[in-house]
């Protein structure tokens, strides 16, 4: 049936539904919802839940647009700070959960928050040793070349990747290091 213009029919009624589909509606009356064993000869196990004393809410603290508070209890230990935090609180204030668009910015803003502590390390006595980092240096302890083949794994088909994801932004920034110096040289 093609597309038109014209307006479709509206949803039908609760009792057209019940009418035509058998067993429809009958989640609808709590009484119907069987989702635990209502006997009233069950032992009593002593559980008991209350809700728990809330934390004091913080607006800075990023939640869902779904929900109407935050939960009772939740990490401050990693507040969202610098670009990487914009972006992850244009994500949460803006996007629903069901939005890949808010996904993407949430990976986008951990790979900037990545991109800046690989910075940072740089600052300190003890920068970021990329080879160490990758788990390399064990692979030679632990059979690397056995344990990668005729054991059916799937990664073998981006195994060759590897190595260019992890040391690739690594090379590029030596190259760029080392193009920029040569180019300050030449320049005095």
């Amino acid at each position: 049936m093609p597309y038109t213009a014209d307006r479709p029919g509206l949803a039908p009624s609760a009792d057209e539904l019940r009418g035509r589909i058998p067993g429809w509606g009958a989640d609808l009356d709590p009484e119907h919802r069987r989702t635990w064993d209502q006997r009233d000869d069950l032992p009593d196990t002593g559980a008991r839940w209350t809700f728990p004393e809330r934390q004091d809410d913080d607006p800075r603290r990023e939640k869902s647009i779904e929900h109407s508070m935050l939960p009772p209890v939740f990490g401050t230990a990693q507040p969202l700070h610098g670009v990487s935090g914009v972006i992850r609180r244009f994500a949460y204030d803006r996007f629903s959960e069901t939005k890949n668009t808010r996904w993407l910015l949430l990976v986008l803003g951990d790979r900037i928050d990545a991109v800046t502590a690989h910075a940072r390390s740089f600052l300190t006595t003890r920068p970021d040793d990329p080879v160490t980092l990758t788990g390399v240096t064990s692979e030679p302890r632990h059979r690397p070349i056995a344990s990668r083949f005729g054991r059916g794994r799937r990664d073998l088909r981006h195994a060759w990747l590897d190595p260019i994801i992890v040391a690739g932004p690594w090379i590029l920034a030596v190259a760029a290091t080392a193009a920029a110096v040569q180019r300050a040289r030449r320049s005095r």
